[in-house]
């Protein structure tokens, strides 16, 4: 059966925030030390202490938005720890990850390096759970602040006379949780009395984000809407692809079952619910769509790799994520109304990350490729589509056989990226582009599949699942007739003249 989809090239319904395409760093496990900063001396070339490849590898994939320190990390996390001489530095107990020693080498003039090597905007996370309100006033104070102050001066004793530019400013993380088992009536008002502090300095202006709910809890988020968001800019959201039945139980990276492929891709496709009933309730609070839905964390989250530390969340990364990365994303850009960032978790070596290292070498997940292959869509205008699609299985467990989303950006050219959920089977799809000035001239495709639905790249096998060049189809009077492969994720590129 054909799938049948429209793409109105003249109904632009919004502006596709680049941060959607954002990432997350947090101290946990391999993802900030041997993943991102192995020190000036290490023998694994590097600047100033961050790894060379991997700033490489990201910047060619144009990461927008980078969030530090956590997670769970942040609210236990105080930043005068983590400035001034190394060695003089306080050593800590990682106690949310392992258990492992942090030596806080890796703090605030590191992590901002970091954020200027790569040129993305920072997003930072203040610690409300075990933090102070003057804890992170002076926080803000000693980032923005340009000017005669205890924090100024500070900042210039270790190194750096100038104040950065930070917009993006968490106040606390997963406080329902990890961040101090809070109600979210009392949040709330911790929320609005942290926020007072976080100040605009200068020129500098902070985009305020409060810690929103986890999964659905629409009580959550009602609670913080109706008591809070006169005094926030964005609000949080978390969810999780589990495909197991419980966290206890979430299945494995690889090696899994057949039947475990159509479950994980259905719950992926629950975030379209998600954001749905929780855009609704922000809708009576705030109608204008001022303040912005960010999805801070979300990917897959499977069983550790066997032999690894069960506390450093280090999973392999296969095309059934690499499919969950497409489904997600092709999402977010259909409510780019609401949804202003989204980060996935996590950049290196922890989750579903785009990169996985091993000493000095380093490896690009399939995850990694749609990313790089999605950048086409950052800071366009979202096309409205219509679309007809094959659905796979019956009843509540059916999955639609695409995921699909367009944009156009400033030279016109169109992008479509589509998602085939279907394993077993390649999909016929017709595009037909509709409201096109000029005559549709060019199509160019790439798309990323595998001949195994745990198929992955390993250290000795790298390119296993890597994109290649899609030319399955034919151009027919404005129409797009083609067949995507099984499990796969494709990009189309349309210019006219």
């Amino acid at each position: 059966m054909t799938n049948r989809i429209t793409v109105n090239a003249d109904r632009a319904k919004g502006t596709i925030n680049r941060n959607i395409y954002g990432h997350f760093s947090e101290h946990l496990g391999r993802c900030i030390y041997e993943g991102l900063w192995v020190g000036e001396d290490s023998d694994i070339p590097n600047t100033k202490g961050i790894r060379n490849d991997v700033a490489a590898a990201l910047k060619k994939m144009k990461i927008p938005v980078l969030r530090w320190p956590g997670g769970c990390f942040a609210d236990e996390y105080h930043w005068k720890d983590g400035i001034g001489p190394k060695e003089n530095r306080k050593r800590m107990i990682n106690t949310h990850w392992g258990g492992v020693v942090e030596n806080n080498h890796f703090g605030t003039h590191e992590f901002m390096m970091l954020c200027e090597m790569l040129e993305c905007e920072p997003y930072i996370n203040g610690n409300v759970g075990s933090g102070t309100v003057q804890e992170m006033a002076d926080w803000v104070e000693y980032l923005t602040f340009e000017g005669v102050s205890p924090m100024a001066e500070l900042r210039e004793a270790n190194g750096r006379p100038e104040p950065w530019k930070v917009k993006y400013f968490g106040v606390g993380n997963e406080n329902w949780g990890c961040g101090g088992n809070m109600r979210p009536e009392y949040y709330a008002d911790l929320y609005r009395q942290f926020q007072t502090y976080v100040r605009n300095y200068g020129s500098n202006r902070i985009h305020k984000i409060a810690c929103g709910p986890n999964t659905d809890d629409y009580h959550w988020m009602e609670t913080l809407m109706k008591q809070a968001h006169r005094f926030m800019d964005s609000i949080t959201l978390h969810y999780y692809t589990v495909p197991g039945d419980s966290w206890q139980e979430k299945g494995t990276a690889t090696g899994f079952p057949e039947n475990m492929w159509r479950v994980t891709l259905k719950k992926a496709l629950f975030m379209e619910e998600l954001i749905s009933k929780h855009s609704a309730i922000m809708d009576q609070y705030d109608p204008d769509k001022r303040i912005g839905l960010l999805v801070d964390e979300w990917g897959t989250w499977h069983d550790v790799e066997p032999g690894t530390n069960p506390g450093f969340l280090y999973q392999q990364n296969t095309i059934r994520d690499a499919l969950v990365a497409g489904i997600s994303l092709n999402i977010f850009n259909e409510h780019c109304d609401r949804v202003q960032m989204a980060n996935i978790a996590q950049l290196v070596n922890v989750l579903q990350a785009v990169i996985l290292t091993e000493g000095e070498k380093m490896v690009l997940t399939p995850t990694y490729h749609v990313f790089d292959m999605y950048k086409v869509h950052q800071d366009a205008q979202l096309l409205d589509v219509h679309q007809s699609i094959t659905e796979l299985g019956e009843g509540k467990q059916a999955i639609p056989q695409i995921s699909v989303s367009a944009s156009i950006d400033e030279e016109g050219r169109i992008h479509i990226s589509l998602c085939n959920l279907d394993h077993q089977a390649g999909a016929k799809v017709e595009v037909e582009l509709r409201g096109l000035v000029d005559k549709l001239v060019s199509v160019q495709g790439t798309t990323l599949t595998s001949d195994a639905i745990d198929g992955h790249n390993t250290f000795e096998e790298t390119d296993k699942v890597s994109p290649t060049e899609f030319t399955a189809f034919n151009l027919i009077d404005q129409v797009i007739y083609a067949e995507l492969p099984p499990m796969s994720v494709t990009v189309l590129a349309l210019t006219a003249e």
